[in-house]
This record gives structure tokens, C-alpha cells and sequence, in this order.
């Protein structure tokens, strides 16, 4: 499982136009949901997203998690986050779990989050409209298996 995370001032997320959530300070998580990934593992990774010390310190250093900040997360599904793009000039997506199987785990791990932070979310499958203001930039690409 992987999460592509950016630090953010302000993040949203469109579904025809109309919005389907937004969150202030905070993290912007891309969710790539693999193959042979389960909830032990995405427990591991929301605890990796939860504490992960991106945000500054007043002495401007990274120490502090979104936790620590009093922040949000907003949790958009990436399918694509599996590509396997060693090969040739198109993406293969064999490493990713099928929409049936992801779409669970991706509930799992919006709902297990959101007992540690605030959390909105877009919708699996969906095409989105994603708007953010980057905050530093600072963009992490966390990995468990």
C-alpha cells in the first residue's frame, strides 16, 4: 500500500463540479491500494501517515506530525500509485488490487484514520477534480508491505 502525502495550506476535491471535500492545514494523502495489501497493513500505513514529521517546528525543522498541528487529511484513491513503470512507455497496473477488493480497504483506512485526525475523503473510482495550495513543497511517497 502506498501513500503519496503533500503538505498542504488548503485542499479540495471536485466530483462534477460540486465538492466533495475540502480540508484546511493538513495532509493531501493519494491512496494506492496494491494487490496483496490487507488491513494490518493498512493500519501500519495510516500510523506511518498520522505521525510522519513534515510540519515545521519553531525553529523551522521538521518535527511535527499532522497530530501535532491540529490538522486534517483529505484521502483521494490512486490506483495508479501501483504502476509498475520500469518497462517500455506505458504504465502497467498488475501490482494493483481490483476495484472489488480495493474499494473496502480504502474504506478501511479513511474510517481507521479518522479516530486520529479529521478527515474528508473523495470518492473511489470516481474521476476528480483535485485542487491544492502546496505548503513548502513537501511531498512524501510512504510505502508498507
Amino acid at each position: 500500500m502506498k501513500a503519496l502525502i503533500q503538505r498542504v495550506l488548503q485542499a479540495e476535491v471536485r466530483i462534477d463540479g460540486a465538492i466533495q471535500g475540502s480540508i484546511g492545514p493538513g495532509l493531501l494523502v493519494f491512496l494506492g491500494v496494491e494487490r496483496d495489501d490487507n488491513e494490518a497493513i493498512a493500519d501500519r500505513l495510516l500510523q506511518r501517515v498520522v505521525r510522519y514529521r513534515v510540519f515545521s517546528d519553531d525553529d523551522g525543522h521538521m518535527n511535527l506530525n499532522v497530530l501535532d498541528i491540529e490538522g486534517s487529511l483529505l484521502v483521494v484513491s490512486q490506483f495508479t500509485l501501483a504502476a509498475d513503470t520500469q518497462k517500455g512507455l506505458r504504465p502497467s497496473f498488475s501490482a494493483a488490487m481490483s476495484p472489488a477488493e480495493a474499494e473496502p480497504l480504502y474504506d478501511y483506512f479513511v474510517r481507521e484514520t479518522a479516530q486520529y485526525v479529521p478527515v474528508q475523503q473523495g470518492k473511489f473510482g470516481a474521476d476528480m477534480a483535485v485542487s491544492l495550495i502546496n505548503d513548502g513543497p513537501v511531498t512524501f511517497l510512504l510505502a508498507v508491505s
